[in-house]
């Protein structure tokens, strides 16, 4: 190895050891949710004695230890701050990421798996909120999404409009007439599939964007590229060879806030999930409240439910404390069956 390769190798690990911290602490703020205190002796003496134990070769005690006490008060002071936590699904640099720092940017994003685990970890208590996608503009309704609303009891407390520009990113240094192939997750390389085709780059799933660029900034992989956002490249440490490479213009995802607890501010848009009888005209009816009453609608969506039936999504302009809307919820109560309102909450549009 020369000093170039040996360098890089040292720049490869130093960003592994940070993304570990930043993992240690989010594990640290977590625990937190399951401790009754900050403070636990016994569980730092034990840590520290591990760490003892564990210092072999070039690193002795003394340069351990000082290191650790230190993760230590960081991780005590994290815990002291009670800071709130937001989960996400998809790995750091994920377009929910990007959306949750959107929404509040004082909120500490937390990735996790799957959807299921965002909806899981905020019922449980875990996790403070969970932002998820609901629909796109190009890819339409996110069907996994949509279906964990339909069952779960948390509450829509805000969203988020996010412009999705994605970037094909590769390890620094990379030839761009080399590359051959481009992971990313199957939603944006469709939304690709022009400069995908134009450049005669093969495409291959994988489960997520961030994900994928994560992949490559580890693995490095010859002729090997990634499409992500311009977030991923910062934390994966990549370059960015061309930006905005999504085939229209209008690229929007929007993201929904979800709490175990209603919004207590004043909202000016409403979600609403009800199913209705099997009878003609009864999704008329419904529609007929909201045109009634002046009540402009922005999302209608079917979804199937259980098999032969469909649970329907609504979202429309309006305060639930404008007597208008109760007016109109209480009709639309009387003629659907298993009616939900979701939340009255504020949308952000980002530009």
């Amino acid at each position: 190895m020369n000093l170039k390769e040996i360098r890089n190798e040292i720049d490869l690990i130093d960003s592994r050891v940070l993304k570990l911290l930043n993992k240690r602490m989010e594990l640290t703020l977590i625990a937190r949710k399951l401790k009754f205190r900050v403070e636990d002796l016994p569980r730092e003496r034990e840590l520290l004695e591990k760490i003892r134990i564990g210092s072999t070769g070039l690193i002795d005690e003394e340069f351990t230890g000082k290191i650790f006490r230190e993760v230590i008060r960081h991780s005590k002071h994290l815990q002291e701050n009670d800071c709130e936590i937001i989960a996400f699904q998809g790995e750091h640099g994920a377009y929910g990421e990007m959306a949750s720092k959107e929404w509040n940017p004082d909120y500490f994003p937390v990735p996790c798996i799957d959807f299921a685990g965002v909806f899981d970890g905020v019922q449980s208590g875990l996790y403070d909120y969970g932002i998820v996608p609901v629909e796109n503009t190009l890819g339409g309704a996110v069907d996994e999404v949509n279906q964990l609303l339909i069952h779960t009891a948390l509450h829509v407390v805000g969203a988020v409009e996010l412009p999705i520009r994605h970037c094909l990113l590769a390890m620094p240094g990379t030839d761009h007439r080399e590359i051959r192939i481009v992971y990313s997750h199957p939603q944006a390389l469709s939304q690709c599939r022009h400069f995908i085709a134009r450049n005669k780059l093969e495409a291959i799933p994988y489960r997520d964007t961030a994900g994928a660029a994560k992949m490559v900034a580890e693995e490095r992989p010859k002729g090997v590229a990634a499409i992500a956002s311009k977030l991923a490249a910062r934390l994966y440490d990549l370059e960015i060879i061309k930006e905005n490479i999504e085939s229209l213009d209008r690229n929007l995802t929007r993201f929904l806030v979800l709490s175990t607890e209603e919004n207590k501010e004043d909202g000016d848009k409403c979600s609403i999930i009800f199913s209705t009888e099997h009878k003609a005209g009864t999704l008329f009816r419904v529609l007929e409240v909201f045109a009634k009453r002046n009540l402009n609608l922005t999302r209608i969506e079917s979804i199937p439910h259980e098999p032969g039936n469909y649970a329907f999504f609504v979202d429309f302009m309006g305060s639930n404390r404008d007597e208008r809307v109760l007016n109109a919820l209480d009709k639309v109560k009387e003629i659907t069956t298993d009616f939900k309102l979701k939340g009255c909450y504020r949308e952000k549009k980002v530009v």
